[in-house]
Order: C-alpha cells, then sequence, then structure tokens
C-alpha cells in the first residue's frame, strides 16, 4: 500500500496493476483477479461510499485474496524464484557448453614435434633506416670506377688505349666520382663517429651475428640430441617425447592435462602416465525446475550420462598423446607405446589420495600406424543452445565430434551421449586393446598395462607386448628366425619360430614363455610336449622369469622330454645381459 507526499492513501495503489510481475505470475499458473482501469476502481469506489478506502476496510475484495498487499508480496516471490531458477539453469547450461568446447578441442589432431619442425632459420633484421647519416657500405675502392680495359688480346693495345682522348675522359671522370664519393664517405664516417650513429650500427650488426651465432648453436645441439636420440638413450627420447606431448596439452591450457613419459631402452617402449581431469569438470545437473509451490529444486542428470561424459574426454586426451608420441618418431625409435590414464582426487584427510588408474593402452608401433587415432577433418564448433525456459531443465548437448549419421535420431534426449561404448574414440581405443573403467564415478580402477618406477625394469612391470618384444628380441638374436605368435596374454605367450641349419636354436620351436613368479610345474612341460607334436616341431622351449618345481625339473631329464628345453629366471637375466647388453630383472 502506498502513501501520497500528503500522508492520504493512495486509492489507486490497492488494486494491484498489470505488469511483468502479475503476468509472470498467471504463466506460472497461479489465479490472478482480473484487473480493472485505475479509473473503473476510482468510481466503484465513490459508488459505495468507502472514497477508495474499501480495500482497507475489507469490503471491497480482490478476487479471493483478502489482503492485496499480500497478494504482491507472493507474486514478486514466485518471479524472483523464476529469475533464480532461469538464472541457475543458464549458469549449468554454460557448463555443458564448456565441456562440449574442451570435447571439441581435445579431438583436435595435433601437430608433429619431430626435429625437422624444431629447427631454426636466421633471418637478418635490417637497420632501421632514420634521419642519420652514417655511410652505408664499405669505403669506396678505385677499382670499382676505374674504366673497363681493353677487349683485345692485342699487345700495344694498352698503349693505345693511353693515348686515345676519349678514354682519357673517361678516366678522369672516374677519379672525380671516386673523390668524390670517398670525401663524402669519410665525412659521414665522421659525422656519424661524433653523433654516436655508428656506434648504434656496430651495436646492430653485433646483434644480429649474435643472433645468428644463436640459431646456429641451437640448430647443432638439436643434432646433437637427434643423434642420441636414434642410438636411443633414454635422456634424449624422454626429453623429444615430453616437448610433443606439451605441445599437444596446447589446444586445451585450460584444461591442464600433463602428461610424463619414461623411455625403457630394453623394450624401446615409451610408459606415458597422463593426469586425467578432476571428476567435476563434467556437469552434475541439467539444470533447475520450479515447482508450484515456489520450490527451487534441482534436476540430476542421469548417472550414466555423466560416466559417458567423463570416459569420452578421458578418451580423447588419451589418443591425443598417443598421437602426439607416434607423430614424433619419425626414425622409427620406438617399439611400442604404454599409456596409462590416472586420477588423482583431492582428499579431505591429511593422508595423500592414490592415485586411480582409470584406463590403460598398451599398443605396439604397428597398431599405431594402422589406427585412424583421430578424424581426418576436423570437428565441427557445436552451435550455440537456446536458452532454457525458467521451469525446464537445460537442454542436451550435442557431440561436435560425432558425425550426425552415427548418433540416432531418438537419442536427442540422452544427455551429451549416454552409449560411451558407441563413442568413436573409446571404439578407437578399444581397437588398441585398451582397457576403461566402467564407471569413474564408483569408483573402478583397472591394472596398468605396464609401469616404470625403476631403473632396472623387473618382469612385472613390463606389459603384454613389452614382454613379447623381449622374448622374440632375445630368441630372435639366438637365431630364431620366422617368428609367429600364436597365443598372447598378461601372463605371457605361446609362438613358432624356425632356426636355420648353423644357428644356435636350429629347427622348427615351439615357445611357451610366461614372466610370472610362481614356479612351473610338471604339467605345463607335458603340455608343451603335446603342443610340440601338434604343431610338427621338433623342439619345445618352455621360458620363465620364475623358476621350475622339482618335479617339473625330474620329468625334464628323462629320455621322453628330451626336445623340451628349460629357461628361467636366471637364464633370461643372463640372455638379457648377452643379447641386449642391458639389466634386467626376471624376479620381484
Amino acid at each position: 500500500m502506498q502513501h501520497s507526499p500528503e500522508g492520504q492513501a493512495d486509492g489507486a495503489a490497492t488494486v494491484s496493476q498489470p505488469g511483468f510481475l502479475a503476468s509472470l505470475f498467471r504463466e506460472l499458473g497461479a489465479d490472478v483477479p482480473e484487473q480493472r482501469p485505475a479509473s473503473d476502481s476510482m468510481k466503484a469506489a465513490d459508488a459505495d461510499g468507502t472514497g477508495g478506502m474499501g480495500g482497507i476496510g475489507g469490503t471491497g475484495g480482490t478476487g479471493g485474496t483478502d489482503d492485496p498487499d499480500e497478494a504482491d508480496d507472493s507474486v514478486a516471490a514466485h518471479g524472483r524464484a523464476a529469475a533464480l531458477t532461469h538464472h541457475r539453469t543458464l549458469t549449468v547450461q554454460a557448463e555443458h557448453e564448456r565441456l562440449a568446447d574442451l570435447l571439441r578441442r581435445s579431438a583436435l589432431p595435433v601437430s608433429a614435434m619431430d626435429f625437422e619442425s624444431q629447427l631454426r632459420a636466421y633471418e637478418p633484421r635490417p637497420y632501421p633506416v632514420g634521419d642519420d647519416t652514417a655511410p652505408d657500405g664499405p669505403e669506396p675502392r678505385w677499382v670499382d670506377y676505374a674504366p673497363a680495359g681493353p677487349e683485345t688480346a692485342d699487345p700495344e693495345a694498352p698503349s693505345r688505349r693511353l693515348l686515345d682522348s676519349g678514354y682519357q675522359r673517361e678516366l678522369a671522370q672516374a677519379r672525380l666520382r671516386h673523390q668524390r664519393d670517398l670525401r663524402e664517405w669519410r665525412t659521414k664516417q665522421a659525422e656519424a663517429a661524433d653523433s654516436g650513429l655508428l656506434a648504434a650500427r656496430q651495436a646492430h650488426e653485433e646483434t644480429e651475428q649474435a643472433r645468428a651465432r644463436a640459431v646456429r648453436e641451437y640448430n647443432d645441439s638439436l643434432e646433437e640430441c637427434r643423434r642420441a636420440y636414434r642410438l636411443a638413450e633414454p635422456a634424449a627420447v624422454e626429453s623429444l617425447l615430453e616437448r610433443a606431448l606439451a605441445a599437444a596439452e596446447g589446444a586445451t591450457q585450460d584444461l591442464p592435462a600433463p602428461c610424463r613419459a619414461v623411455f625403457r631402452p630394453l623394450t624401446r617402449t615409451a610408459i606415458l602416465d597422463l593426469d586425467l581431469p578432476p571428476l567435476d569438470v563434467v556437469p552434475s545437473l541439467s539444470g533447475y525446475r520450479l515447482s508450484p509451490d515456489g520450490e527451487i529444486s534441482p534436476v540430476p542428470r542421469p548417472p550414466a550420462d555423466r560416466a559417458a561424459d567423463y570416459l569420452r574426454l578421458a578418451a580423447r586426451l588419451a589418443l591425443r598423446a598417443l598421437q602426439a608420441a607416434d607423430a614424433v618418431d619419425t626414425d622409427g625409435v620406438l617399439a611400442g607405446v604404454v599409456l596409462n590414464g590416472w586420477l588423482t582426487e583431492p582428499s579431505t584427510s591429511s593422508a595423500p589420495t592414490e592415485p586411480l588408474c582409470l584406463l590403460s593402452v598398451d599398443a605396439d608401433r604397428n597398431a599405431l600406424a594402422r589406427t585412424r587415432l583421430f578424424p581426418p577433418e576436423p570437428p565441427q564448433s557445436p552451435s550455440p543452445q537456446s536458452p532454457q525456459s525458467p521451469q525446464s531443465p537445460a537442454a542436451p548437448i550435442s557431440d561436435p565430434g560425432e558425425p550426425s549419421a552415427e548418433r540416432p535420431a531418438d537419442r536427442s534426449g540422452d544427455g551429451v551421449y549416454a552409449d560411451a561404448e558407441q563413442d568413436e574414440a573409446l571404439v578407437r581405443l578399444r581397437e588398441l586393446s585398451a582397457v576403461v573403467t566402467p564407471d569413474p564415478y564408483a569408483p573402478v580402477g583397472v591394472e596398468p598395462s605396464g609401469t616404470a618406477s625403476l631403473a632396472v625394469p623387473v618382469a612385472a612391470e613390463l606389459s603384454s607386448n613389452e614382454f613379447l618384444q623381449l622374448v622374440r628380441e632375445l630368441l630372435t638374436r639366438g637365431g630364431l628366425a620366422e617368428w609367429s605368435v600364436r597365443l598372447r596374454g598378461p601372463a605371457g605367450l605361446v609362438a613358432t619360430g624356425e632356426g636355420g641349419p648353423g644357428s644356435a636354436l636350429p629347427g622348427r620351436w615351439v615357445v611357451w614363455a610366461s614372466r610370472g613368479a610362481e614356479p612351473v610345474g610338471a604339467e605345463e612341460l607335458r603340455t608343451l610336449a603335446e603342443a610340440v607334436r601338434e604343431e610338427g616341431a621338433d623342439r619345445g622351449l618352455r621360458l620363465t622369469c620364475g623358476r621350475f618345481a622339482e618335479a617339473a625339473l625330474d620329468l625334464a631329464g628323462e629320455a621322453a622330454y628330451a626336445q623340451i628345453h628349460l629357461v628361467d629366471g636366471d637364464g633370461v637375466q643372463e640372455l638379457t645381459r648377452t643379447h641386449l647388453g642391458l639389466a634386467f630383472t626376471a624376479k620381484d
């Protein structure tokens, strides 16, 4: 209720005027009394003798509301709640748009940071042209002014040339030009020395010489690093890999995802440890909703949608790191790449939180070469979304990196993209035999394919591809060629090979290698002997990084098992030192 400056009640203000709050209240479904113009209400008040004070006395109704001030407060409260709901929903929508932008930028291909791209070129900068009078160029020389001599080979031509009047005029004019230019050059030289311009020009030339020398020294050091890289020196390989990984991270500087590299020369494998972004990078809400009674309530997203969005982002970051490592290795030093994605959530206690591995990739060089890590064309930017109504949650975001043909029309209400199994980035990771957590918010971890915590690797730290590479390298150098892998897994491998007549391992072999520390029993030797017969091989080799049980050693000594050869952990270490010249610990 309002009052006039004279302290009298203003009758026209007792009736709610149509406006934004009243119309918004009506849109929310509340009962709003039908309003009349102020002049009509005044006339009605005068007719019943209230003088415009009927609303105060309670005799003049307000459409079902006894107190008009209470109705105005209710309308205002609902309006404020609606505006707050709209503002909060827009905030959630901005978080979804940021996630869509991160997904787009993390799927951009990276440029190769090989040695050729890091070479620098020196481009001289000319001295700035001003009002100085410093001489340009060296001191004028007479040889540059003297007239040309005779073109004939006649020995008497020079003497006749000296008697030629035309030549004498040319000679005199040339001497005059030379003396004039020399005088001007010396004058400018003296003026420049007095004014300091000569010193400035000299300083510029010294700066340019220093720049050229710095570029030359940098390129020389880069060539030295390239030589060390080709020799597979760990420091050089790790330096180049981390440069490439840091450059790849530049596309998402607002989402730090550092990646560390460790090179294992024993298997020529790079171990990449990728720090995954925190879980709260994916919005947990779809928006906010306003109930009829004015209560603002959040609308949570389905847990499957949120988990799928995080896995899609993690998969793109992993593929980007793999592409950076593959693109930089132009000299073919790497035989494989192991990537582990680690999540470190902030701890509420004083004890530090242990990192959790959410994804792991064990890919050899051939697998990386035949897998298209990124689409050939960069994904399109997401189209801006229209603002949401105060009552509705934020609309789902379409994936900018996903082809529209792969997005069914009936999936428009599933958040960013609920079905993570059909996501393009995750599909490519699974083509590389990656293991990915089913739910990062549970959280559920996975076993890393390989780790690099010690200077001298142990068998348990090697990935499946690394162990295969190690066994194949040892036996190939021992003379076993035509290598063919039949079975491979985390525990070991089964393969066949054939050595030449003059090699250390002649004939056809069946190789069964395992890296576990548990003892090998006699039953495994019987299985290997049966495999030798089925393959039509001449011999069998049972290689283990552990040891053999007494029963297995007794069985191998029998004549029926003379074709079965045994190599334990100590033998593997000896073969590694002999053929590779590198240290290796077969047992933990």
